[in-house]
């Protein structure tokens, strides 16, 4: 039984069209999805604490999939964002390709647990091909959610 990303994901929180040509602007601007959202208070502190750990090893894993992350005392709970650049950005990932879907999640510095189980449940649902073929051609953010919140 996985975490329900129903909880975690709603629409303001999803983009179809991601800004930012660099990857310092694409986290700017996951961050800022948050923020409008009502998701964050400290914009800085949440930014601050992706860049540093994007510094240590870039969340870009594979097939066009970037995972930012960091960990913050100024959440009392995990919150994420999932944004599509459909034309991709480099973001330094293992297999070198472009990434075109971003997942941004923060979490509390004390919980860990979860973090692991979002993490599971994203990486489980975008290892599936066609449904990331199918999240890049959602036209509308109902359609992106739809995609990730389905069983």
């Amino acid at each position: 039984m996985g975490m329900n990303l129903k909880k975690i994901l709603s629409l303001p929180v999803v983009s179809t069209d991601l800004p930012g040509n660099t990857k310092e602007e694409i986290l700017e601007n996951l961050v800022d999805i948050l923020a409008e959202a009502g998701k964050i208070e400290d914009r800085k502190a949440a930014l601050r604490c992706v860049l540093e750990r994007e510094e240590k090893m870039s969340t870009g894993i594979q097939e066009g999939v970037a995972i930012p992350h960091g960990k913050t005392d100024t959440l009392d709970e995990l919150v994420a964002c999932v944004a599509l650049k459909k034309e991709g950005v480099d973001f330094k990932a293992l297999d070198g390709k472009p990434s075109t879907i971003f997942i941004l999640t923060l979490s509390p510095l004390n919980r860990t647990g979860p973090h692991v189980q979002f993490l599971a449940e994203i990486s489980r649902l975008l290892n599936d091909r066609t449904k990331r073929e199918r999240l890049l051609q959602a036209e509308s953010r109902e359609e992106m959610l739809d995609l990730l919140t389905s069983r």
